[in-house]
């Protein structure tokens, strides 16, 4: 009988996991062993890190976008739908319209975050945001005419993508301005939901007196509850209001419905196991990337790093054999601290980030693996 693994999913943990069953089961796919499917809500793969380039004019939004059925391997049968409904009982994928369900006997689920800026009154109109790739054009507009007044960057939603990221585009944007020389005429101001600048303290430890040095102001254990785009205010829960004149967010996350309804996990996320990343509820699935819930950072390192376990633990369930490999929450990121220096860190479950100095080499080196991406989607790199 063959075996189907399916793939919801078509970001970064999908892809790559994508190819890197077409690579270890390339023997099982030509005897007709195992079927690979990889299914995706659109036909482009989008590296969604280009995106903080993109307001500061360093980048095009089609730079971090290509065809999916160029990264696939052609082993892999790539479906463009949208998934409407999971039905883990009878392992059956249900899609929108008339489409045909497909059955599975293995399923993993990389369906990643969703932007959901309603959830805060006045965010839709009065924010802006690079974590979308109209978002991040916008922003660019935006800041292009921007020359003088209050710039604030309002960590709303977390868990999100690229945890550095906010601090990253503090660090540069102060760096932009100071180029221009704009800086003395703009304040910035950064806020974050907690007690700290940053989910992991001791990345905000180092970040912290970055921001001091260079004059950012700091608002922490700041929640956002309501934007008034009119007055150009944000208010917290906790009381604080902010007038700005430029308002740059990151908006509420989620995960999509269909994971909560086919009762995997809750807002979107799937309960795994952290180490083997097997869901908690049922049998035969796994979750990946943001999608799982593992505590570790949302970033594109994790869900590269998982899909080479998950490749390796389902290679071993088709051949019959019992699953070893497993994801010791190893995460690496580069964070630029500039327009032209960046820092680096690597952690995992049991190893804290020490971030390195930043330089000028380090930030060459993350724009190197960007424009080197495409051969991580593919499995080469």
């Amino acid at each position: 009988m063959t075996e189907h693994v399916v793939i919801v999913g078509g970001g970064t943990g999908g892809t790559v996991l994508a190819n890197d069953l077409a690579d270890r089961l390339d023997a099982e796919l030509d005897a007709g062993d195992v079927r690979i499917t990889l299914v995706n809500d659109g036909p482009d793969h989008v590296y969604k890190p280009v995106w903080l380039y993109v307001p500061f004019g360093q980048r095009e939004p089609d730079d971090g976008r290509r065809p999916l059925d160029e990264l696939v391997d052609d082993a892999v049968d790539l479906r463009i739908d949208r998934v409407s409904e999971i039905d883990t009982e009878a392992q059956r994928l249900r899609f929108d319209g008339t489409a045909p369900a497909v059955d599975y006997d293995y399923l993993v689920l990389a369906t990643g975050s969703t932007l959901e800026p309603e959830r805060i009154p006045g965010l839709v109109d009065g924010g802006y945001d690079y974590y979308s790739e109209v978002g991040s054009t916008a922003l660019r507009d935006e800041l292009l005419e921007f020359t003088e007044g209050h710039l604030v960057l309002s960590v709303i939603g977390t868990p999100h993508m690229c945890p550095a990221a906010p601090l990253e585009f503090v660090f540069m944007a102060d760096d932009w301005l100071r180029e221009r020389g704009l800086r003395e005429d703009v304040d910035i101001t950064y806020t974050y939901p907690i007690q700290r600048v940053h989910g992991n303290p001791h990345i905000a430890e180092w970040a912290r007196p970055i921001m001091d040095d260079r004059g950012i102001e700091v608002e922490t254990f700041f929640n956002a509850e309501s934007i008034d785009p009119e007055a150009k205010t944000i208010t917290s829960m906790e009381g604080t209001e902010l007038d700005y004149d430029l308002l740059v967010t990151i908006p509420p996350h989620g995960g999509i419905d269909l994971i909560e309804e086919a009762g995997l996990g809750d807002n979107g996320w799937v309960d795994v196991d952290k180490h083997t990343l097997e869901a908690q509820a049922v049998d035969n699935v796994y979750a990946l990337g943001d999608t799982a819930d593992t505590g570790v950072p949302n970033a594109g390192s994790v869900a590269h790093y998982q899909a080479g376990v998950v490749g390796q633990r389902l290679a071993s369930e088709v051949r019959g054999r019992p699953p070893t490999a497993t994801y010791d929450g190893k995460t690496l990121c580069f964070i630029e601290t500039g327009m032209d220096a960046a820092s680096f860190v690597e952690f995992d479950y049991e190893n804290q980030p020490s971030p390195a100095p930043p330089s000028e080499k380090l930030h060459w080196s993350k724009l190197a693996y960007n424009d080197s991406y495409w051969l991580t989607a593919r499995g080469l790199l």
